[in-house]
């Protein structure tokens, strides 16, 4: 079972020295991933939806990453995840394949649709076709990353004639997808290396994995995809019992969640590590 540490851009982690030592202290305990969320705005009243107030700080996802990857050696970093319809595909582009660079080649690109509607407003984005936008700009990123020269045309993303240096060290790079949706489960089984559902009890847990058992019989899975790669954050504090339910559902990494406090990480380290020993 490997373990993630979630979120260490928002809340009391988003100061400067905070993210640094959530980072350290998830690298020396072992974790083999830190995971930063998306929030460019917040509804503000809040909605029910969204777990964030409008108040709480977060910070910008692959920027958060960066200052982490500046400060560790060995642990990866992934969105979990990245809205994918709110920003530029070639911008986005730039920013993950520049990371990517800079870590060393430690991203894993964990991404999703998006569901609060304020947010898509605020900054100009589909909201009612976020679906087929999410796929498209998906595309279009990978003929930037890995095409020799970059082209596509399709109804959300258009471009011919350019290219993108430098492209990402890892060739993929490895992609997640996020989302408790048929959508989110087609796209998962069709598009990438893994999976993330995020506050799911093991019985959810077990019910998404259903879901994408029955995306894969009729969605056929490129080959060089592998094996999917299911991750998850568990919505009650990790013990070791519930460790065990989670292995026994097919959960291949628990992306543990820090509680909202100055020492959560620290907390969620310590709970991560007594609950997986007996794994």
């Amino acid at each position: 079972m490997r373990l993630g540490l979630v979120p260490v851009n928002m809340g009391p982690v988003s100061r400067p020295d905070a993210l640094v030592r959530a980072g350290r202290a998830a690298e020396a305990a072992g974790f083999d991933s830190v995971w930063a969320g998306d929030h460019t705005v917040l509804p503000d009243p809040q909605v029910p939806a969204s777990p964030p107030r409008p108040q709480d700080p977060v910070l910008e996802p692959l920027l958060a990453l960066t200052w982490a990857a500046a400060h560790t050696v060995t642990i990866r970093l992934a969105t979990g995840i990245v809205i994918v319809p709110q920003r530029n595909p070639a911008i986005l582009a730039k920013q993950v394949a520049t990371l990517d660079v800079l870590s060393g080649g430690r991203v894993i690109f964990g991404i999703g649709a998006g569901y609060l509607e304020p947010e898509f407003r605020a900054v100009g984005a589909n909201f009612a076709e976020r679906g087929a936008v999410t796929d498209e700009y998906l595309d279009a990123m990978r003929a930037l990353w890995y095409d020799e020269h970059p082209a596509y045309h399709g109804r959300f993303a258009d471009f011919v004639g350019i290219d993108a240096h430098p492209r990402p060290l890892q060739q993929p790079i490895p992609l997640i997808a996020g989302g408790n949706s048929a959508p989110a489960y087609r796209r998962a089984v069709a598009r990438a290396h893994g999976w993330y559902g995020y506050g799911l009890t093991p019985y959810q847990a077990a019910a998404s994995l259903a879901g994408l058992t029955t995306a894969a019989d009729h969605i056929q899975r490129p080959a060089e995809l592998g094996e999917l790669e299911i991750s998850v954050t568990p919505r009650d504090r990790i013990t070791p019992e519930l460790a065990a339910e989670f292995a026994r559902a097919g959960v291949h990494r628990l992306v543990l969640p820090a509680p909202p406090t100055a020492d959560g990480p620290a907390q969620a380290i310590e709970a991560a590590a007594a609950a997986i020993s007996g794994l």
